[in-house]
């Protein structure tokens, strides 16, 4: 029982005020660009692997156990590979879950396969989920939160991880292993990790890729050895997918009800969103009136545009049946714009750029809106690059980390003077989380 001091004061706590929604009239605009073509690996489902199992197959279905589990997409080229997966340990069960991607090539000449950049992080120990404050300086990468927020920012900077090899040489008809990594759980209090990996590959032929997972092998005494090519080949030739599977996703044409954008499991097309962001029609974005901002979405998605009509959601090349019909909130995927910002006044102006989480809304009148009191669950955790020249034309580039709430408008983290009928470009970079929930905004906001 709790001491009756702790229970006289428990009973006198008030509970958190729920949080209500308010609008912020203003400008939303979709954003300019669009998705380059380059395919990517994207093994998400199910997030959480109970069981030994097939969890993405882009393998040819001859000669397979279960050919319907196998799309036969094969890769060819720059292509990206994103896997996030979780695994849970109970009491009886502490193994250590192990993932990993074979590589076959079917062809007759060696292929290789260079890894431009790589980075895999655990969330325990190498990047937990900590509470962070809601901006904080980044220059130096050492800040982050979860692990697909870590492996972003690397990727950002760009610094290769020598935990993977950089460059993997198949043999003809043979296969290797891109990475063979485990998800321990045995020492951690809930027995609950997770992994994330984020790839940028270029193949000089074609290729077949799976993502796999198997618990480490066990010896009477208990000792752990990790999979092997043999054993990996084995589960390939031989599984179902890994179950169970995740909630199955609400068809797109589904306008109203419940929606459930459920987890990507297949290959989608899009690794990198490139935009020129100005106003219709010219070369540059003129800033707006004192007092008032523009906001350009990002992730936007099915049934979640802002009132923009703009679904960014990359589309699926190649998907299994209960899987996400799109790749919701394009995780892993680089966002590369500029702002060319112009000064068409007579007036010095001061100009906020920042990125901001709205509720998603499908067809919000008049703006954007936001909680207050702000709700606990975070939404996005990541690093955003800022490049622009300052107001001594000093080239600056920024990193800044974010933690946002649902509903939480943001903060000030580039602030310019713009000389009368001036320009100044400002670049802006982020790779999207795995930490986080779309849609976010850019915003630009003219204080003075």
């Amino acid at each position: 029982m709790l001491p009756l001091l702790a229970s006289l004061l428990l009973a006198q706590t008030t509970p958190p005020a729920p949080p209500k929604e308010y609008l912020r009239p203003q400008e939303v605009r979709s954003l300019p660009g669009a998705l380059d073509s380059v395919p990517v690996f994207n093994s998400n489902s199910p997030e959480l692997v109970l069981n030994e199992g097939i969890l993405l197959s882009t393998f040819p279905p001859m000669g397979m156990k279960v050919p319907s589990v196998h799309l036969n997409y094969a890769f060819e080229g720059r292509f990206d590979l994103f896997s996030h997966h979780i695994a849970k340990g109970s009491e009886k069960d502490l193994r250590t879950l192990y993932t990993a991607v074979i590589v076959h090539n079917p062809g007759n000449k060696p292929v290789t396969i260079d890894l431009m950049q790589s980075a895999s992080y655990l969330s325990q120990p190498d990047a937990p989920f900590i509470d962070l404050p809601p901006v904080q300086e980044n220059n130096d990468g050492k800040v982050f939160s979860g692990p697909g927020g870590r492996a972003g920012s690397e990727l950002l900077r760009p610094q290769a991880q020598t935990l993977i090899p950089p460059v993997l040489v198949i043999p003809p008809g043979e296969n290797r292993l891109l990475f063979n990594l485990p998800i321990p759980v045995k020492t951690l209090s809930p027995p609950l990790n997770g992994r994330s990996t984020m790839q940028r590959l270029r193949s000089t032929g074609k290729v077949y890729l799976a993502s796999l997972a198997l618990f480490a092998k066990t010896d009477a005494q208990g000792n752990e050895t990790p999979p092997e090519l043999a054993d990996w080949e084995t589960l390939l030739k031989n599984a179902d997918r890994s179950v169970p599977r995740d909630k199955t996703p609400t068809p797109i044409e589904q306008k109203k009800g419940n929606l459930i954008y459920s987890r990507v499991g297949g290959v989608s097309s899009g690794a990198t969103w490139r935009g020129l962001v100005t106003d219709p029609g010219e070369s540059s974005l003129a800033i707006p009136a004192e007092g008032k901002a523009i906001s350009f979405g990002i992730a936007t998605l099915h049934r979640g545009d802002l009132g923009t009509g703009q679904n960014q959601s990359a589309v699926m090349l190649e998907r299994y049946p209960d899987t996400s019909y799109q790749a919701h909130g394009n995780y892993a995927v680089q966002y590369n714009l500029s702002l060319p910002l112009l000064n068409k006044s007579e007036k010095v102006k001061t100009v906020v750029v920042t990125i901001e989480s709205p509720v998603k809304k499908e067809n919000p009148q008049e703006g954007l809106y936001f909680f207050n009191p702000l709700p606990k669950a975070a939404v996005f955790r990541g690093t955003v690059r800022f490049r622009y020249s300052d107001d001594y034309g000093m080239p600056q580039t920024e990193y800044f980390h974010l933690v946002q709430r649902r509903g939480q408008e943001g903060s000030e983290l580039i602030k310019l003077k713009l000389q009368p009928n001036s320009k100044r470009t400002v670049k802006v970079d982020l790779i999207y989380p795995p930490d986080a929930t779309p849609p976010q905004v850019l915003t630009v906001k003219t204080l003075d």
